[in-house]
């Protein structure tokens, strides 16, 4: 009766462990790199041999040889950040952890070895969780929901971190951009301080007059400083977000300026068509869900009952008799709900299927409003940044073309038209703000469509320096 048994719990186990596939690390890349191909351009990969690190780093120099442009940035990062590469072996792990959950324990053998007089018994016992080997099945379903929770968490570690390149990337061009008009600010300052000087040395200008124009100065030179440091806290975020060394962050060349707008913005309805289901943070929802669903099922029954089975063989010797004799059987050890009832283990688990349907709920209906808020930053930055391309800086630009036609009339003076001038690069200062916050905004939106929202600053109309502001009076 035993050995049939033993027989056919071993080839159920057999049959159902050979039938499991497990989900790995190049399977879940490979998902990612699908799934979120707008991010990754099909370009993730976790580095495991010397030829994989030796084409990553040739990449990486030929991507540092040219100014880097925001696609080039996240090429540099998927191939050259250490960071990205630690976050695809701790999944690697989250995966392993997961597909070990869907294996029963191994069995226990058991030795004794007794002496009584001249009797020698010794005892073998191979003991196992039955429970365990008829919950297989089920166990290996919770398993493979594991895994693919992993997955999906790795999808949205590389979307955020791929987005966070592309907003550190915006940041760093955009505060060189503003750097170069801080420093033609300061360059005008100075030029209508000494001025000013000379003209007060021979009675041209009163002690008044002359103070503005220096205190003009002095705040530009403040503003050349703040604009400096910010230049180099932008860069050094990009450095660590790329993963450069000393030797690469040396060699990294920025572009002049921020690209352009496109001619177009995106349309809402497309926006708004984005399927739910897509979602990253519904995804996520929905593997917890159903994780604590299977979850539920098998832990339940482990507070009512546990058993683990054995069989055993004994042999006794008989030293005084010259006799051996041999025993076989088999053990069952079942807990017994005598003191907890699980009750506590239940309330738990029911609580935990609960919160986790409320948060499928959640995400499925907070997805749309987050899509129409992000829609809304975009849209909004869009048009603020096309009114300074379209309509400020190009008058600006005509009223300094009057102003120098008025100054070569002799009918406004010196002071007047570098007024002008300093109003002219404030506004084209305040333009390059506004574009960096359309390409914050958009990076923003391309991360929310996929599910990872990502909060932004709202679009500002107003900002610029305070000497320019100054200037006008």
């Amino acid at each position: 009766m035993i050995r049939p048994l033993r027989l056919s719990l071993a080839a159920a186990a057999a049959a159902v462990l050979t039938g499991c596939a497990s989900l790995g690390i190049d399977d879940a890349v490979k998902e990612t790199n699908a799934s979120a191909a707008e991010f990754t351009g099909g370009k993730l990969e976790l580095s495991t041999s010397r030829d994989q690190r030796v084409a990553r780093a040739s990449l990486s120099e030929e991507l540092l040889g040219k100014p880097l442009s925001q696609d080039g940035a996240v090429q540099l990062a998927l191939a050259n950040s250490p960071a990205l590469q630690a976050l695809i072996a701790q999944s690697w792990a989250d995966i392993a952890a997961a597909n070990q959950a869907g294996r029963i324990p191994n069995p226990v053998f058991s030795f004794e070895r007794v002496r009584l007089g001249d009797e020698l018994e010794i005892g073998r016992l191979l003991s196992f969780g039955l429970v365990d080997i008829l919950l297989l099945p089920k166990r290996i379903s919770i398993a493979r929901s594991q895994a693919a929770q992993a997955q999906v968490q790795l999808t949205s570690t590389v979307v955020d971190q791929i987005t966070q390149v592309r907003q550190t990337w915006v940041r760093a061009v955009a505060a060189q951009q503003t750097l170069q008009y801080a420093e033609q600010v300061k360059q005008s300052a100075e030029a209508s301080a000494e001025l000013a000087r000379r003209m007060q040395l021979v009675g041209n200008f009163s002690k008044l007059q002359r103070a503005r124009q220096q205190v003009f100065y002095a705040d530009a030179t403040t503003e050349l400083a703040s604009a400096r440091h910010t230049a180099v806290a932008a860069r050094e975020e990009l450095v660590r977000a790329l993963g450069l060394d000393n030797a690469q962050s040396a060699k990294l060349k920025l572009p002049e300026r921020l690209p352009d707008l496109p001619k177009a913005p995106r349309e809402a309805k497309a926006v708004a068509s984005a399927a739910t289901a897509q979602r990253l943070d519904v995804q996520q929802a929905r593997a917890q869900l159903d994780l604590a669903g299977k979850s539920q099922g098998i832990n339940l029954l482990f507070t009512y009952i546990d058993i683990e089975a054995g069989i055993r063989r004994d042999t006794v010797f008989d030293n005084a008799e010259g006799t051996r004799g041999t025993a076989r059987g088999f053990e069952l050890d079942i807990r017994l709900p005598l003191f907890d009832w699980g009750s506590a283990q239940r309330e738990a688990l029911n609580a935990q299927s609960l919160a986790a349907a409320n948060r499928y709920d959640a995400a499925v209906r907070g997805a749309t409003s987050q899509l129409r808020e992000g829609y809304s930053a975009y849209r909004t930055a869009y048009d603020i940044a096309r009114h300074y391309r379209d309509e400020i800086v190009p008058l600006r630009q005509a009223m300094a073309d009057e102003n120098v036609l008025r100054y070569n009339g002799m009918l406004i003076g010196v002071f007047e038209l570098l007024a002008e001038a300093r109003d002219q690069v404030t506004s084209v200062t305040r333009a390059i703000e506004a574009q960096q916050q359309f390409w914050l905004a958009d990076a923003a939106l391309s991360a929310s469509l996929r599910g990872r929202p990502i909060a932004a600053a709202a679009p500002a109309a107003s900002g610029g320096s305070q000497p320019a502001a100054a200037a006008a009076h």
